[in-house]
């Protein structure tokens, strides 16, 4: 897989049109993210989503865009939408990633309005469950097509896909991501910003792996004073167990492994029978994803109870491979820092301890640019907002890259 290793070059007209044309979309855009964000969809109401996914269907037909649907039986039907000349290589395909799904349940919208209102330091914001993660980031990508479209400056395929299931880990999607990947020069992810100490809003070249695992033990219930000696304490047993997972971390390496929820018993007088406990784990190298997974497997072997009677179980896995920085990724974001800079404004590159669907796409070796969306807070939080003032910079900027991906591919 080729990469890119020289900015790609718009014409300095045309970044100025670029500009001027993303601000004039401004109202339109937000209007379009208002729609999606008033359109609630979260990830586990089928229904929900894909009503939200058919106000992104119109519109990208509205564009002149191909729409496939990838039907699914208990998560969000999975949206797939082209744009511009079909082609059969790879080379300058851009696939933009996406999800419509959120953390919200239905109803958030009425404690959490969608609405425009400054923030306390009197900056306009987009406020509203959804909104940073990432429907506005969605509009954003639709108006980067259309301005590209009505400048004629598309002459490669765009790919716009629409995940349904990314907050819930992208148990449907994520083989869909990686075949459209794999047909794809390029990949550009449209989750927020990573907003730096410093006031900045970077692009992320890298993310960490995710993994999480199940601890179940099982032991047996008796009254706690009159026959102690019959029980067998499960949640004893669980904090042995937990006090050995939490020796695993290794800062250095980027690698924490965390008991986040735990629970056990139901009685202070009944020696509980059942307890168990969830884990987070995060990983920056890709070699650590195996090496976790072999500690987790071997824990019930090498993990000698106390009490014989109790059982151990343990399930889970890595779910997403870290997004590591490789030289793919930094041409790109070396490329979209010399575009920022026609435009006016410094583009910063960050890392991160979440994950996203462009954690697959960069394992199986695709240039992965993240964080290309909105720059706003809260993000699954009740203060969920995106700053406006960016917005047209900002998509701007996308429409700049697939303009120059496009270009470079034709010459």
């Amino acid at each position: 897989m080729s990469t890119p290793s020289q900015p790609a070059i718009v014409p300095e007209i045309s970044m100025r049109a670029l500009l001027a044309g993303a601000r004039r979309k401004e109202t339109q855009l937000l209007s379009l993210a208002e729609k999606l964000v008033r359109a609630e969809s979260p990830s586990d109401t089928k229904s929900a989503v894909d009503a939200c996914g058919q106000l992104a269907i119109t519109h990208a037909r509205n564009l002149g865009g191909r729409v496939k649907v990838h039907k699914q039986r208990a998560h969000g039907d999975v949206l797939e939408l082209r744009f511009g000349p079909k082609g059969k290589s790879p080379e300058g395909r851009t696939l933009l990633l996406s999800h419509i799904d959120t953390v919200w349940p239905i109803g958030t919208i009425q404690s959490m309005p969608c609405k425009i209102a400054p923030d306390s330091a009197g900056q306009p914001r987009l406020w509203g469950p959804g909104t940073l993660d990432m429907k506005v980031g969605v509009a954003m990508a639709f108006t980067a097509i259309e301005m590209l479209i009505e400048a004629d400056l598309q002459n490669r395929e765009i790919i716009l896909l629409l995940n349904t299931d990314e907050e819930i880990g992208s148990p449907v999607s994520r083989p869909i991501t990686e075949k459209l990947a794999a047909e794809s020069s390029a990949v550009y992810v449209l989750e927020p910003a990573q907003n730096l100490p410093q006031g900045e809003a970077a692009y992320k070249t890298a993310r960490k792996g995710t993994g999480n695992w199940r601890i179940e033990v099982t032991g047996i219930a008796a009254h706690a004073g009159v026959d102690f000696e019959k029980g067998a304490n499960a949640l004893v047993e669980l904090a042995r167990i937990i006090q050995t997972i939490n020796s695993w971390t290794e800062l250095a390496r980027g690698l924490t492994v965390s008991v986040n929820v735990a629970a056990a018993g139901n009685k202070t007088n009944v020696i509980p029978a059942t307890a168990w406990a969830e884990v987070d784990v995060r990983l920056a190298r890709k070699a650590d994803g195996p090496r976790i997974a072999r500690k987790f497997a071997s824990l019930k072997t090498s993990f000698k109870t106390m009490d014989k009677r109790c059982k151990l179980t343990i399930t889970g896995g890595v779910n997403r491979p870290p997004m590591e920085r490789t030289r793919g990724t930094v041409a790109l974001y070396k490329q979209a820092r010399a575009l920022a800079a026609d435009l006016g404004f410094e583009l910063a590159e960050a890392s991160t301890g979440g994950a996203s669907d462009g954690n697959f796409t960069s394992t199986i070796g695709i240039p992965t640019l993240d964080g290309m969306g909105a720059v706003g807070d809260g993000a699954h939080a009740s203060h969920e907002s995106v700053l406006i003032a960016p917005l047209a910079p900002r998509t701007a900027l996308i429409a700049a890259m697939l303009a120059a991906a496009s270009k470079k591919s034709k010459s």
